[in-house]
């Protein structure tokens, strides 16, 4: 059987995409990794990438080893960690920018808090970007929106929390403001967060519940610049309400109630079924409290 090491040298070359990558990762040359990937297909007796010059691409078969392999790196891994409760060792984490200022953020504080030896890095995102960087295993998993389509059956999502999706206005706009929360979305120049992806799509669920035709003024694809925007009176919008931002309390803008809407973003772990980490993943359930996964 190939040793532990083989088999973390193969994810590493799957996470980077060639053996030199792989070899800066784990300590190896790019040839000493290339003679271990070749003794593992020897051994399995199967090609699992494709070669193209300097380039590997994994093929079927490897993509089909990758759960098995993961999997035997983790049981090892439990086993090496004896009965320990503790979480230790890197993680690699997406996450939304608007997740590091909602709940998300005051759980990974305290995980970190008790278990010091855990290390977990951190890549900043967008949902739609992160749903293939958890399925080629570049990241272990990610904090993102609920997909709006199926996903595939080798991965899942599983509903942390949700945040009201939410009409925010400037207190003291550079425009006319109308007096009902209809009348202000129909009139005012309307910072619409990218609607090709998943909070836009929200966002459209939200003005067709309204039935409102607004006046695009900008369109992007960060929560955070629309609300600075709205905050210096730019124009209105809809947005998903952070849990550690203010609202209540803040100078400059302020929250409008649109009658009947109930949309809400919610926002979950996506992982694979199978993965090196699921200590941590759990561990990250557990802290928002046992939820059964929802399968798209």
């Amino acid at each position: 059987m190939p040793s532990i090491r083989v088999l973390k040298t193969f994810l590493a070359v799957v996470r980077k995409g060639t053996f030199a990558a792989a070899g800066a990762e784990v300590g190896l040359t790019a040839p000493a990794v290339g003679l271990q990937i070749r003794s593992l297909e020897e051994e399995l007796g199967q090609s699992l990438f494709d070669r193209a010059g300097r380039n590997v691409v994994l093929n079927t078969r490897g993509r089909a080893t990758i759960s098995h392999i993961e999997d035997l790196v983790q049981r090892y891994e439990a086993l090496a960690a004896g009965d320990s409760d503790e979480l230790a060792g890197a993680v690699v984490v997406g996450a939304l920018v608007s997740a590091l200022m909602g709940a998300f953020a005051d759980a990974l504080w305290a995980l970190k808090r008790d278990h010091p030896r855990l290390e977990v890095r951190l890549l900043a995102g967008l949902s739609s970007d992160f749903a293939s960087k958890v399925q080629a295993g570049e990241v272990d998993a990610a904090i993102v929106t609920q997909p709006p389509r199926a996903l595939p059956g080798s991965m899942k999502w599983t509903s942390l929390y949700s945040e009201p999706m939410i009409f925010i206005v400037p207190k003291r706009p550079h425009f006319k403001l109308a007096q009902t929360p209809k009348e202000i979305l129909a009139t005012s120049p309307f910072l619409r967060f990218d609607r090709t992806l998943w909070t836009g799509y929200l966002v459209e669920q939200v003005l067709s519940r309204t039935r409102v035709s607004v006046e695009d003024s900008l369109e992007l694809n960060s929560v955070e610049a629309i609300v600075a925007l709205v905050r210096q009176g730019f124009g209105v919008s809809i947005v998903p309400k952070l849990d550690n931002v203010d609202w209540e309390r803040d100078d400059k803008l302020r929250v409008v109630p649109i009658p009947g809407n109930r949309v809400q973003r919610h926002v979950g772990l996506l992982e694979r079924r199978v993965h090196s980490r699921a200590r941590f993943t759990d561990a990250i359930k557990q802290h928002f409290g046992d939820r059964s996964p929802i399968r798209l």
